[in-house]
């Protein structure tokens, strides 16, 4: 494996192995309609994606209500328009996302060769399972660390710790992968590498203003120089 520089990848899920916006809009606008409230565009809601589905789901009820996120956060409502997004999001995980191209051979590969795979997604660990399991990539990852996973979730390191202790690995032999400024800044905050990928859900900004290390077009990126 020392061939190869990294024996450990962390991936983001959402907009990084999964294109998952479609769903999730699908479930806010269950949510909104549910609720009598004007529904969001696609568009909002992939701008909206990075901080799990909870931030999402105030940053969509900030938008059609007129408030600040900290008044629906604050509202005696949201607990039970939250418990009811919760229902509407879980009957839509897997309907509606799709692997990006190659995602699945690629995981396969870099697990072939030993290389320790883990997810780190600011997504609830109740909605984490069931995409996965949708697309059957569950027993791909060593490590899954979803946003509840922890006491704390992405930007901070402790994810990205976790795993390097777990695994037994030096931080020059990481790299994460994402879509996002805030999965460079876990990078970031961790001291290893990272690669940002030019699709998926950057809040509406060129990933390259966020300056990984390498900016890539596809995964297939991760398979050059593997072992054969």
């Amino acid at each position: 494996m020392k061939s190869y520089p990294y024996d450990l990848i962390l991936f983001d899920l959402d907009g990084t192995l999964i294109e998952t916006a479609p769903e999730i809009a699908d479930a806010v606008n269950d949510t909104l309609n549910e609720f009598r409230r004007a529904l969001v565009t696609q568009q909002q809601v992939n701008d909206w994606i990075g901080h799990g589905t909870r931030e999402l789901l105030i940053q969509a009820l900030a938008h059609v209500d007129g408030v600040t996120a900290q008044q629906v956060r604050q509202s005696d409502a949201f607990a039970g328009i939250e418990a009811a997004f919760g229902q509407h999001y879980e009957r839509r995980c897997g309907t509606r996302s799709r692997l990006y191209p190659g995602v699945r051979t690629i995981l396969q590969a870099l697990r072939a060769a030993g290389v320790k795979l883990a997810i780190v997604t600011n997504k609830e660990a109740r909605y984490t399972r069931v995409v996965l399991d949708a697309h059957s990539l569950t027993p791909l990852f060593h490590r899954v660390i979803s946003g509840d996973t922890l006491a704390v979730k992405k930007p901070h390191p402790a994810a990205v710790d976790d795993c390097l202790t777990r695994f037994g690995i030096a931080r020059e032999r990481a790299l994460f992968v994402g879509d996002s400024s805030i999965d460079v800044a876990t990078a970031r905050n961790a001291g290893i590498a990272v690669w940002a990928l030019t699709y998926g859900y950057n809040m509406g900004q060129p990933i390259e203003q966020s300056h990984p290390n390498r900016v890539i077009a596809d995964l297939s990126a991760l398979t050059h120089h593997l072992p054969v």
